[in-house]
């Protein structure tokens, strides 16, 4: 079993389950990878998979190159390492391909991470959720943080405290989202909620458990 699959977000949209509700989805294309590298260790092995560029041109550096000609794969970008346990009768080896109905099955659940999107410098109450003052005419006090310490003691800002500054583009995860479909012959996965990142950005998605 592979424990988890490279994939690139394709955007959301909704479909209907068996009893006419909407759920809203997120589109994944997930996949087809290929496997670079193999790494045995005595309880759970290493597979290093790179994800196949299809429509699209891979540029590798030098070191990269020489790294998937002594795999002898095409060059496949991201790579990304996932835990693997060997099954009998169906081992995987360098070179093989892996596709998204053979990591991931429907309704299972699965753990997706991401970089999130850049905000760039936000306030505290877009990136805390702060209340704010009141909206009041003359209360000068509208969408400040308040105060973040005493004057007299300590004479500083205590570490932690929480206040305006870069906002987003920060690696997140999401945890238990369900899978509702699978297209094999697309290589799509949908699950239900949304997922970190952007349209077209890079996620992982691995077993959860």
């Amino acid at each position: 079993m592979i424990g988890g699959l490279i994939g690139k977000k394709v955007g959301m949209t909704q479909v209907f389950d068996a009893t006419g509700n909407a759920v809203a989805v997120t589109v994944i294309e997930a996949g087809p990878c290929v496997v670079v590298q193999k790494r045995e260790r005595e309880e759970v092995s290493r597979l290093q998979l790179g994800l196949v560029g299809v429509g699209r041109k891979v540029k590798a550096n030098k070191p990269l190159t020489g790294h998937f000609k002594r795999a002898d794969v095409p060059p496949a970008l991201p790579l990304k390492e996932f835990d693997y346990v060997s099954e009998e009768g169906n081992e995987v080896n360098i070179g093989d391909q892996v596709l998204v109905q053979d990591v991931f099955k429907v309704d299972q659940l699965v753990d997706i991470a991401g970089r999130s999107k850049g905000r760039g410098f936000q306030g505290v109450i877009k990136r805390h959720g702060f209340k704010g003052g009141r909206k009041t005419h003359g209360s000068m006090f509208h969408r400040a943080p308040g105060s973040i310490g005493a004057s007299a003691y300590p004479s500083r800002v205590l570490a932690g405290m929480r206040g305006p500054g870069h906002m987003g583009d920060r690696r997140a995860k999401i945890r238990k989202l369900r899978v509702v479909d699978i297209d094999g012959e697309n290589n799509l996965l949908l699950v239900k909620g949304s997922i970190p990142g952007a349209r077209g950005s890079y996620v992982l998605i691995t077993h959860s458990y």
